[in-house]
């Protein structure tokens, strides 16, 4: 993606695009897979940690980024891919490798539909299957 489609996109969610909010986001989008804040700080280098946590807070609170949860006690970080607005429908299930620590998407399995009692707003869901990947379980 190139810079004023990337521009456009943080200035629709509300997002001043400074340079290290632009950076932040390409590494996210060139990832494969969710990463944490020590693989991007090891990516961003020379740019600090508190900065790049600064980034993500505010990519989160204006659903540009999902936090997923994954069991490790580390958050993991991926673009959401919703055009419009964020939603359940922009999330999708994930693989904790027990073993090796990776964690996968899955986008393929379907997300299960859940009836809320009214007047509950669900921003967001986290479905984390946990064991060993198909690389170590060979």
């Amino acid at each position: 993606m190139d810079n004023n489609e990337l521009e456009k996109i943080l200035t629709s969610k509300g997002v001043k695009p400074t340079a290290n909010r632009i950076l932040v986001f390409k590494e996210l989008e060139r990832s494969s897979h969710p990463v944490n804040l020590a693989e991007l700080e090891m990516s961003l280098y020379p740019m600090d940690k508190a900065s790049i946590f600064r980034v993500l807070e505010l990519f989160s609170q204006k659903d540009i980024i999902h936090v997923i949860e994954d069991g490790s006690r580390s958050l993991k970080y991926e673009l959401c891919h919703g055009k419009a607005h964020h939603s359940l429908t922009d999330q999708h299930a994930h693989f904790y490798c027990e073993k090796c620590g990776a964690v996968e998407c899955l986008e393929a399995i379907d997300l299960p539909q859940v009836a809320f009692p009214e007047n509950y707003k669900v921003k967001s869901m986290n479905l984390m299957f946990k064991g060993i990947c198909a690389k170590c379980n060979k």
